[in-house]
């Protein structure tokens, strides 16, 4: 039986399906997820795009770094999920948009390095100083592009 788990946003405009399981769930503290999202850090649960069916409405799409594009609910804000062309086949969903967060527990943390100092973690997850996936070098790290 295929993991099905479902996610929207805060007013219900937007309803999505992931299929499968994840392949990557990390606790990112970038500075630039943290604008975002409007939050000290986020969760991102990693699925490959074909893994994602959206159900009802059409998210927005926003891009600050070229090749990253972000979305989101135009209506609420919620932000939904976010690609980048180094990242092919990958899409990040965020914790929040998901109706049952708590099944999808963190295996890493990456931007250790932009860590809030008042944030505490006591766990034993790898702390990863920059990225935790490795992009595609034609492409490039969104910060050098």
């Amino acid at each position: 039986m295929t993991r099905i788990e479902t996610g929207s946003c805060f007013c219900g405009c937007i309803r999505a399906e992931m299929h499968g399981d994840p392949f990557w769930i990390c606790s990112d503290h970038d500075d630039d997820c943290r604008k975002a999202i409007g939050s000290p850090l986020t969760v991102w649960v990693g699925y490959r795009p074909a893994q994602f069916r959206l159900l009802t409405g059409t998210p927005k799409t926003f891009s600050r770094t070229p090749g990253v594009l972000r979305t989101f609910c135009a209506d609420c804000g919620t932000s939904i999920a976010y690609l980048d062309q180094g990242l092919r086949e990958e899409l990040y969903v965020t914790i929040g948009f998901f109706d049952h967060p708590e099944r999808f527990a963190p295996q890493a943390h990456a931007y250790w390095d932009m860590k809030l100092p008042w944030v505490e973690f006591h766990d034993d997850l790898p702390r990863v100083e920059k990225y935790s996936r490795r992009r595609d070098p034609a492409v490039g790290n969104p910060a050098d592009r």
